[in-house]
């Protein structure tokens, strides 16, 4: 008995010294979609300052693939040690879970562990250039002239674009036509362009020069104060449609299972770098607003709240993906 003690405290103290060294080898932040959109830019920037603050490599991997499931299941059934994390957003890590109920092996809310939210992005409702509406009101009463007939676009069955859609359409009493583009804004924004839908959400980083070039109309801002680049464009709350509209956020994850004392150094490390005055100037440039939590403990319940009222969405507006 003294031997089998022996060991099991020898194994603690070991469990121990792994954590107090953690990160003594490379770590991988999975990025459930491919470079250059909004979740990779931040996880690239976020991986080049851990790497300089705790002095292991931080390496970006993007696994794109089914709707960022792939990349969620990866995650969650990595070893619980810090090595393998994850920079997911409202989509992969709220929504995904009640839309992808059937297809998922995992429970993100249940066997992911949030470290911190790390930025937000303002999201604007967009018609394209020649819609006979200069407001919330005229679209709506264009959409009701002819029901059915108005295309918007989204990222993807699911996505929060399209989501967020269906809860303007119920609000509003109208119907639309949903074209999903599974080449994300960089497809879907070209085709509004051109004439091929007719409105959509999308966030403000995507859309903005496009506004400000006239190939696009703002109708209204998605966050509860106008947006500082828009500041003619009046808020879907000015407008009388409150608590429409995602302004999204992109979150670091770990397994579950990880050592409490490796999510908050990773915790502390990525507070330190994201809320320096020079790193929240040239985040805000791309449009992203530094939005570090109180803590993982915060994260992680705000995540499980947000899973819920998506949940609660999806079955009442009877959504669903076979």
């Amino acid at each position: 008995m003294r031997f089998i003690a022996a060991l099991f405290c020898i194994g603690l103290a070991a469990a121990a010294a792994a954590q107090d060294n953690y990160p003594s080898k490379p770590v991988r932040i999975l990025v459930p979609y491919g470079p250059g959109g909004a979740t990779d830019i931040i996880a690239r920037i976020v991986a080049q300052r851990l790497t300089e603050s705790l002095g292991q490599t931080f390496l970006v991997e993007n696994r794109p693939g089914a709707n960022g499931n792939i990349a969620l299941e990866a995650t969650a059934k990595a070893p619980a040690d810090g090595y393998t994390l994850l920079v997911g957003n409202v989509s992969t890590n709220a929504i995904n879970e009640n839309i992808y109920a059937d297809q998922l092996n995992i429970r993100p809310s249940r066997d992911l562990a949030g470290v911190t939210k790390l930025v937000e992005i303002p999201h604007v409702l967009v018609v394209n250039a020649s819609f006979p509406a200069n407001n919330v009101a005229e679209f709506i009463a264009e959409a009701k002239k002819a029901p059915g007939k108005i295309n918007y676009a989204s990222v993807g069955m699911g996505s929060y674009p399209h989501l967020d859609m269906e809860r303007l359409m119920r609000a509003a009493g109208i119907q639309l036509t949903h074209v999903p583009y599974k080449g994300g804004a960089g497809q879907a924004i070209p085709a509004m362009i051109g004439g091929e839908v007719q409105v959509a959400f999308f966030n403000m980083a995507s859309l903005l020069p496009h506004i400000r070039s006239g190939r696009l109309k703002a109708l209204a801002a998605v966050p509860k104060e106008r947006l500082a680049e828009l500041p003619n464009v009046p808020t879907l709350s000015e407008q009388g449609y409150p608590g429409i509209g995602t302004n999204a956020w992109q979150g670091m994850f770990a397994p579950a299972a990880t050592p409490k004392p490796v999510v908050e150094k990773l915790y502390s490390a990525v507070a330190s770098v994201l809320t320096r005055a020079e790193q929240k100037e040239g985040l805000s440039k791309q449009m992203m607003s530094v939005a570090v939590s109180k803590s993982p403990e915060e994260f992680t319940d705000l995540v499980r709240k947000e899973t819920q009222a998506w949940g609660d969405f999806v079955r009442e507006a009877k959504i669903k993906i076979d």
